[in-house]
């Protein structure tokens, strides 16, 4: 799999609390979006995703080990928030791809999604762990309710927040020419998926990533915004 992406601390925030990794070597992608007080939300994605990389460095993809780099990956940035009390409850979304052969392994944990475009359809594959995702699920609001609800940033789940983590393991066949989209709730707090969708099926993925950070700031760059295309052989 071939990875285009880029990370932008946006037009509101300070600093650029995203994480994006990506092992061609090793068939390891992760896009991780920190949270936190100074500094600290920089530090646990960073933590998240480099421990979580080296767990499975080596390793034959597996759901299993996927669990366990999560586990990996928690249990590190849990410790090192009781170490320092200026990292005092800090956390991170973490959403991993680990090419597998004809599969995929995703991995995920928080509103950081991961979306399979596939024929010009974009389709969400990931969970957004959230207050709102859960009333969407329930059918207490629609998408686009969702999509203006107050508290649609307040996640359910999240890397190094506690001492334990669930962690969502989906393994999926690969299909020639598809593409897939790791992205921060930088670029989805701000573009639709329609425009995200019509931005992959007119431009090569280089120029898309490029352009879908600049949409994010276009329409506000409220938050950070990071984007990862990864690309299946065709």
């Amino acid at each position: 799999m071939k990875a285009y992406y880029k990370s932008h601390v946006g037009l509101v925030r300070e600093q650029n609390e995203d994480t994006v990794l990506a092992d061609d070597r090793q068939g390891i992608f992760i896009l991780a979006d920190g949270m936190g007080g100074h500094q600290a939300g920089e530090v646990a994605s960073l933590l998240a995703a480099t421990t979580l990389r080296d767990t499975l460095a080596g390793r034959t993809p597996s759901a299993e080990g996927m669990q366990q780099g999560f586990r990996a990956a928690n249990s590190t940035v849990y410790r090192r928030s009781l170490e320092d009390s200026a990292l005092n409850g800090m956390g991170t979304t973490m959403t991993a791809l680990w090419d597998h052969g004809d599969h995929i392994l995703l991995g995920h944990v928080g509103d950081s999604r991961a979306y399979l475009f596939l024929d010009g359809r974009l389709r969400q594959i990931s969970e957004d762990h959230s207050l709102v995702g859960d009333l969407v699920r329930s059918g207490a609001i629609t998408e686009e309710e969702a999509f203006h609800h107050p508290y649609r940033n307040v996640i359910t789940r999240a890397v190094g927040t506690d001492e334990t983590v669930r962690t969502d393991v989906v393994e999926i066949l690969k299909t020639p020419g598809e593409k897939w989209l790791l992205c921060s709730d930088g670029l989805t707090d701000l573009v639709r998926d329609p425009e995200i969708a019509e931005t992959l099926a007119a431009m090569d993925s280089q120029a898309a990533v490029d352009r879908l950070i600049e949409l994010a700031l276009l329409h506000g760059g409220k938050d950070n915004v990071s984007v990862m295309l990864l690309e299946v052989d065709a």
